[in-house]
């Protein structure tokens, strides 16, 4: 039996600080659970301490079952001078509720002097209340070594002996940091080897590294073969400054290259899928070139190399695209697998055989709409139900003839009026109605389902929590095409949309049509079964 890797994933936290990333708190909900439909074995959801929306998502994620992952929550170690039961901070994370807890301590005496502002004895004290106060409260405590190798470089036997505090507590796992992301993956293994001599050998040790040198994917590898166990990155490598270290590559790195166990690997095929979910609720552009999982990570153009790709993949792939979820494209004459749809086929119940004139017909539908800006990333509903429409198995619940938008800007401080008018026939009976709401947007979704309750009053059960825009053509201006993803819930499940057009509003309505046609077609399929 292989070695096997903890995996932390701290997206919904260290992830959010990376300039531009912001998640509402549905989308933490919604990334927490494909994490741990992936495997992750730790998710740390947020800081409680810090603001309310991360304290209302350790609440909200009570009542959601994770099969693989442990929620895990963030914080610091008691303030100076104060008792770990009387520091707010502290008890924020007692709060939140989870069954794991991660604090951070200062490894580096310049930190604990200056940004600190108190003496290095009382540091230790506050590293080994803090870790023994919260064992009383929680399954496991993870300490993290804050500017652990910063502070080994400066002043080595006060880094260690912040350690020690941390172990003699009972922490579960130390966790070395690299939190200036300066570090070289020589300097990485050097010091985590003379930490070794001075833990005690069942002391399972961390690797927590920023990407400052652009190698916070190679410290982390170095860390692991050294015998570091435990390993915390984001999703796409987000983060503060440069980011994090990269779970996307991380994780294929330790199973295909290292041989270690990590996730199930029947689960590495998804490693594509979730990689552009957290891109597309980020509302951020995957990167394309990302090694693993992007566009052009197995794509080939002219020449030698297309002729010797063909012929055997390895000449030029260093492994097989499908067993990270991706897929081989020739750039002259693309070639996309039928894998991706058969694997979503199976997910949504439909059955799809492979090399069938159905198949086919997705395929190639798929192509096209991506090729119009389509990304289904994040929008799974819109996808099923693209499937469906395909298969000509789609119900129609309703016909939409036509809508308008009116926003008018009145005077004074008042703030804009929309009003949506939407025209359509249900169950062969014609609606005209008409509705207000805070902008374009909450009027057009207001009106739609104004129009259907009477006769689907499901729907009263039915809220749009999240809403963003991409533009998909920037040159173009105010002419440019955009991309609208929508995100719904009943209280029971939450679901993607998209929708694509020249005009925001129209984009708008194919995605809440898509975002009703699938709750209801879901609720029928549902009372049925």
């Amino acid at each position: 039996m292989s070695r096997e890797i903890k995996v932390y994933d701290t997206t919904l936290r260290d992830g959010t600080q990376g300039e531009g990333v912001s998640f509402s708190m549905e989308d933490k909900v919604r990334i927490a659970q494909r994490l741990d439909a992936l495997g992750i074995h730790y998710i740390e959801g947020g800081w409680p301490g810090s603001n309310p929306k991360d304290l209302r998502f350790f609440k909200r994620v009570q009542d959601a079952v994770f099969k693989t992952a442990k929620i895990t929550a963030f914080g610091s170690t008691r303030r100076p001078g104060v008792r770990p039961q009387e520091d707010s901070n502290i008890q924020a994370l007692v709060e939140a509720g989870p069954p794991v807890v991660t604090i951070f301590g200062k490894s580096w005496d310049l930190h604990v002097t200056h940004a600190l502002g108190t003496t290095l004895e009382e540091n230790i004290a506050m590293i080994g209340d803090s870790v023994a106060y919260l064992l009383k409260h929680f399954e496991e405590v993870i300490y993290d070594a804050e500017h652990f190798f910063d502070g080994f470089k400066k002043n080595r036997e006060y880094a260690l002996a912040t350690l020690t505090a941390a172990e003699a507590a009972g922490a579960h796992c130390l966790v070395l940091c690299d939190t200036n992301g300066g570090g070289l993956p020589h300097e990485i293994v050097e010091i985590i080897r003379e930490v070794k001599k001075h833990v005690k050998p069942e002391s399972p040790l961390g690797i927590h590294v920023h990407n400052d040198t652009e190698c916070a994917v190679a410290n982390t590898l170095a860390a692991v073969s050294e015998g570091v166990n435990h390993v915390q990155g984001t999703m796409n490598g987000y983060g503060e400054r440069c980011g994090n270290a990269n779970l996307v590559s991380i994780i294929p790195n330790l199973m295909l290259k290292m041989g270690l166990d990590c996730i199930p690997s029947a689960n590495l095929r998804e490693l594509r899928d979730v990689s552009r979910f957290v891109s597309e609720l980020a509302n951020r552009k995957p990167w394309g070139s990302q090694p693993y999982v992007g566009d052009s990570a197995f794509a080939h153009k002219g020449g030698i190399h297309v002729s010797a790709v063909l012929k055997h993949a390895e000449t030029y792939e260093h492994v097989d695209p499908e067993t990270v979820g991706n897929h081989r494209r020739v750039l002259v004459s693309e070639l996309a697998g039928q894998s991706n749809i058969l694997w979503k086929a199976k997910e949504y119940g439909i059955d799809l055989d492979k090399n069938t004139p159905e198949a086919r017909r997705i395929l190639e539908l798929l192509k096209r709409m991506e090729d119009e800006g389509f990304q289904f990333e994040g929008a799974e509903a819109s996808f099923e139900l693209l499937m469906e429409r395909a298969l000509g198995n789609h119900k129609p619940y309703f016909d939409l003839d036509g809508f308008r938008v009116i926003v008018e800007e009145e005077r004074g401080d008042a703030e804009p009026v929309a009003e949506a008018t939407v025209r359509l026939k249900v169950k062969g009976i014609a609606e005209h109605t008409a509705a207000s709401g805070h902008g374009p947007v909450n009027a057009l979704d207001h009106a739609l389902r104004k129009a259907l309750q009477e006769f689907y009053p499901n729907l009263r059960e039915m809220s749009l929590l999240d809403y963003k825009v991409r533009i998909l053509d920037e040159s173009k201006g105010t002419a440019a095409k955009t991309r609208v993803l929508i995100t719904s819930g009943d209280g029971d499940e939450t679901w993607g949309t998209v929708g694509v057009a020249d005009n925001i509003i129209e984009d708008t309505g194919q995605a809440l049509v898509d975002s009703i046609e699938y709750k209801l077609r879901r609720d029928e399929r549902r009372s049925s079964s």
